[in-house]
């Protein structure tokens, strides 16, 4: 039986493998794309307002902070050298690591949950890439002009006045960039000290590599890379559609409503044109930090800013149609035409209960234990010479070297007992021991026991210290365990 005559399909090759032909030809091509260099245009809406709100907001926080005294003090120090972290009222040690683990869990899970609801509105509105290439965004729209005039210095061949525009930009942005990495510094070394050594060229080694350092990648970030950080360098863009379902908030085209698309006068009759409520006009593609266009979907590329919601809701205005072509909405909303209210009512979700319930048990505990802290910590750490050994008056004696950390900002006196066996006995280098504000001390201290009150082993053993003030009163008390051995 005859076989039917078979179709055949021509096959296109792509532009990578004519690339690579090219080149074992000697001819070289392009393999990647081109990077294309994005322009944003400027915008204003509600979601513009909230974006700004956030940038004066964060860089108030950021800017500010450090110069900020608490008593005779920063606010805000993270003193390495010493390793202490003041934080206006608390004073942190490393052993306090806890409290950073559960700021981290906070953050973790404060980012599911605003993820579950609402999607990137961390990279749309508080990123620090996001701020600062606002930032650096609106310098350059002041020294250069809007969209179409930087398009078209861009395109001019080098003149007077396109090197002035460009190194004066740069000028701002570098001097912007290293007041960045001042205040960063200014973090974990004095602020007001850091300052005077700036101006005085007396910085150390590694507080001028992290100013520059620190400038340099603000500089890069937000001047040159922009949206290639958020799409191809932050790892939130590749692993948020685990945290998205059919209930999140996101930047959405109202395709039903808007298609098809295409240019009309302001009083033609959409329905005898046979169109959509879109005036296929591109500002939501011009306004976009990333250069997509949301009328193709939910795209990774989206950083959930809104910009393109408010200048689609200013043309609607001018054509005279309702607004909310693009706007924040879940995809179930959109395919079974959710009211608002109702569009509410899905996005509180058990999986959105279930994160703000553990979000708040999460902190919770982390401000409770800060208000249950003492104002002091003890490390027990054993002489490693000497386990044990006997020594005059038949007694067997343990030493242990404690380490007293004072964690409140005012001198304290420390009385040292244990307990744990019989006939114990508590000897310290020093009857009265003083630490001051925000210091700590090691303190040697001996246990001994009479030669015959126990058998050979490891007894358990627990330290008393007690805390009081300058007027002997004891505010604060204090155990640790340790062993005490006994030789065979």
């Amino acid at each position: 039986m005859p076989q039917p005559p078979r179709k055949i399909i021509p096959i296109v090759p792509s532009q990578e493998v004519t690339n690579l032909q090219a080149a074992e030809e000697g001819e070289w091509g392009e393999l990647y794309q081109a990077h294309q260099k994005i322009y944003p245009r400027s915008v204003h809406g509600i979601f513009a307002k909230w974006r700004w709100g956030f940038v004066f907001l964060t860089q108030l926080i950021f800017y500010g902070l450090p110069w900020l005294e608490w008593g005779q003090r920063q606010a805000v120090l993270f003193d390495l050298g010493v390793r202490r972290f003041y934080i206006f009222g608390i004073v942190l040690y490393p052993q306090d690591f806890i409290y950073l683990t559960g700021l981290l869990v906070i953050s973790a899970f404060s980012l599911f949950l605003f993820t579950a609801i609402a999607g990137r509105l961390w990279c749309g509105y508080a990123c620090p890439q996001t701020v600062y290439s606002e930032i650096f965004m609106w310098i350059e729209r002041k020294v250069e002009g809007d969209r179409t005039a930087r398009m078209r210095l861009d395109s001019q061949d080098m003149s007077l006045e396109k090197l002035v525009k460009k190194w004066y930009k740069h000028f701002l942005w570098i001097g912007f960039s290293i007041w960045t990495g001042f205040t960063f510094v200014g973090y974990f070394t004095p602020i007001r000290d850091l300052g005077m050594e700036f101006f005085l060229g007396h910085m150390s080694s590694w507080e001028v590599f992290w100013v520059f350092f620190y400038g340099f990648a603000t500089y890069g970030n937000a001047g040159f890379m922009r949206e290639q950080v958020c799409k191809y360098m932050c790892p939130y863009a590749r692993f948020q559609s685990a945290m998205f379902d059919k209930d999140t908030l996101i930047v959405t085209y109202d395709a039903e409503r808007g298609e098809p698309r295409g240019a009309r006068s302001k009083k033609a009759d959409l329905t005898t044109l046979n169109l959509g409520a879109c005036v296929d006009c591109s500002l939501c593609v011009q306004v976009c930090p990333t250069g997509i266009d949301i009328r193709k979907g939910l795209q990774y590329e989206c950083i959930g800013c809104g910009a393109c919601a408010d200048v689609c809701d200013t043309v609607m205005d001018k054509v005279g149609y309702a607004r909310g072509l693009v706007k924040y909405s879940t995809q179930h909303a959109m395919q079974n035409h959710w009211t608002s209210s109702q569009t509410m009512r899905h996005i509180f979700r058990p999986r959105v209960l279930i994160y703000t319930g553990i979000l708040l048990v999460v902190i919770a505990l982390l401000f409770g234990s800060l208000l249950a802290r003492k104002s002091f910590k003890v490390d027990v750490v054993r002489d490693r010479a000497s386990l044990a050994r006997i020594v005059s008056g038949g007694n067997i004696e343990n030493v242990y070297r404690l380490q007293i950390m004072n964690a409140a900002e005012k001198r304290q006196h420390f009385r040292i007992s244990a307990t744990g066996m019989y006939d114990l006995k508590v000897t310290t280098d020093v009857d009265d021991v003083v630490v001051e504000s925000t210091q700590s001390r090691w303190v040697s201290v001996r246990l001994q026991v009479p030669y015959d009150s126990a058998v050979p082993g490891s007894y358990p053993v627990q330290f008393k210290i007690e805390a009081a003030d300058d007027d002997e009163s004891v505010q604060e008390k204090l155990e640790e365990k340790s062993v005490f051995l006994i030789p065979r």
